[in-house]
């Protein structure tokens, strides 16, 4: 009897420990970061609208893919905004639609209500001023050949452990800045920052001279899907995790962009207040500064509303906003 009750003792442990170790491994995926990583590196991806259950728990997919041999998703807490990669084997999918996902706060981000207030236009479409007090700081990295502005990056660090900072990452700037999106990702693995990384597209297209209408995104031959496709996958590929938030180059799309963007599931980001230019925040402000070198103006006006407490505190994630 006792052989029998301690063998079964043994056997319940070894359960127990199995299903606490698949638990484990049904956390959110964790891809290991490659120096030199390229976009390659994650295979098979494709844009995907699968609504998905483990237990309780319920997530959006908008991304399947392949990295290292492991089937992976882009999942997106339908309340929370917050995304995380997540194995594809752990969760029971099926395909989703927006009419059935309507109520979720992630589909009336994507797809916010006509604001008869706001005029239809060309420039800065998408959520330019988010909910609440304080203000939403965030930095577009277009491709530049200058370094990152770190000073300004230590400014917002310095408000606090965990000091949120959306980024706005073009995947060009990645490819040319390995050092300093190694440094960016120290940050945000210590602790020091909260980042979001916003898609600002690949190659973030632009010709000098041409008007909005033609320029940006807009530009004859743009791919759109592969400027924000190549961004995540190169994201990924670093082992960091992609947000909804997409922002258009110069802040520039029309009715059609801006619904093909909505098409793949994120939000488009705009800003109420680009420092360099106007109009000063107020509550609930989206701050732009541009802190890869092409834009010290708007990082000193940044640093002079900090120090005179004039920016609107405390600074807030971005997934708040909407």
């Amino acid at each position: 009897m006792k052989l029998a009750l301690a063998s079964f003792l043994f056997c319940a442990t070894l359960v127990a420990a199995a299903m606490a170790q698949a638990e484990e491994d049904c956390g959110p995926a964790l891809v290991a970061p490659l120096a030199g990583a390229t976009g390659a590196r994650v295979e098979d991806y494709a844009a995907v609208f699968e609504s998905c259950a483990r237990g309780d728990a319920r997530r959006l997919a908008t991304r399947r893919f392949r990295i290292d041999g492991d089937e992976l998703l882009l999942t997106v807490d339908p309340q929370t905004l917050e995304t995380t990669l997540a194995r594809a084997a752990c969760w029971r999918c099926e395909a989703a639609s927006d009419d059935e996902q309507a109520g979720t706060r992630f589909l009336q981000a994507v797809r916010p209500p006509p604001d008869a207030s706001r005029p239809a236009a060309l420039v800065n479409a998408g959520l330019i001023h988010g909910r609440g007090a304080g203000s939403f700081v965030t930095g577009d990295l277009c491709p530049s050949q200058k370094p990152l502005d770190r000073d300004f990056i230590e400014e917002v660090a310095a408000q606090g452990p965990g000091a949120p900072l959306t980024l706005a990452v073009s995947g060009a700037w990645i490819a040319r800045h390995p050092v300093d999106f190694a440094w960016l990702q120290e940050k945000r693995r210590s602790g020091a920052l909260a980042i979001t990384w916003a898609d600002h597209s690949y190659s973030h297209p632009y010709a000098p001279g041409l008007k909005d209408a033609q320029n940006y995104m807009l530009r004859p031959g743009v791919d759109l899907d592969r400027e924000i496709f190549e961004t995540e996958k190169l994201l990924i590929a670093h082992g960091e995790t992609p947000s909804v938030f997409f922002r258009f180059p110069g802040l520039v799309a029309d009715a059609a962009l801006l619904e093909k963007l909505r098409e793949r599931h994120l939000v488009a980001l705009g800003a109420d207040s680009w420092l360099a230019l106007g109009p000063p925040p107020r509550a609930g402000s989206i701050l732009l500064v541009h802190p890869n070198g092409n834009e010290p103006g708007g990082l000193r006006i940044f640093s002079r509303l900090l120090k005179s407490g004039k920016l609107p505190l405390p600074f807030r994630r971005i997934t708040d906003a909407p």
